[in-house]
């Protein structure tokens, strides 16, 4: 059976990048590895085994196009409230809290913010589906 392992952001700036997703979620660098053209830094957490891993290419000075493909990638917490006031004190300009529900009954609590880079990745509250 094939398990999910990590997703793969192109980065501008390791430390930025690295120190966003640290405030955000919690994550640390798991591993970094050096090549001669390019970086590899894995980032997780306690809570689970799946990695974010940020690909630094050297020599790279203009931000990545993210196109119209790329959807988001998603978190979830315990206290949505509290990590929303949090995300706002760190500066991390997150995004208004939505509520969206389907046939009468919630569906899900969330919102998004958006990385140094431009990603999108939405926060939800642990809930139904979203454990």
């Amino acid at each position: 059976m094939a398990k999910v392992i990590h997703a793969m952001f192109r980065v501008l700036d390791e430390v930025r990048s690295v120190d966003f997703y640290k405030k955000a979620f919690g994550l640390e660098v798991s591993e970094r590895l050096d090549f001669d053209s390019f970086t590899l830094v894995y980032l997780k957490n306690a809570s689970a085994d799946f990695e974010i891993e940020l690909t630094v290419n050297k020599g790279r000075e203009e931000p990545y196009d993210l196109g119209d493909g790329y959807g988001h990638v998603a978190f979830c917490v315990e206290d949505l409230d509290s990590e929303h006031a949090r995300f706002e004190a760190e500066g991390l300009s997150p995004r208004k809290i939505v509520e969206f529900e389907r046939d009468g009954s919630l569906l899900a609590r969330f919102f998004f913010v958006q990385d140094p880079d431009g990603y999108q990745i939405e926060v939800l509250q642990r809930h139904g589906r979203y454990r």
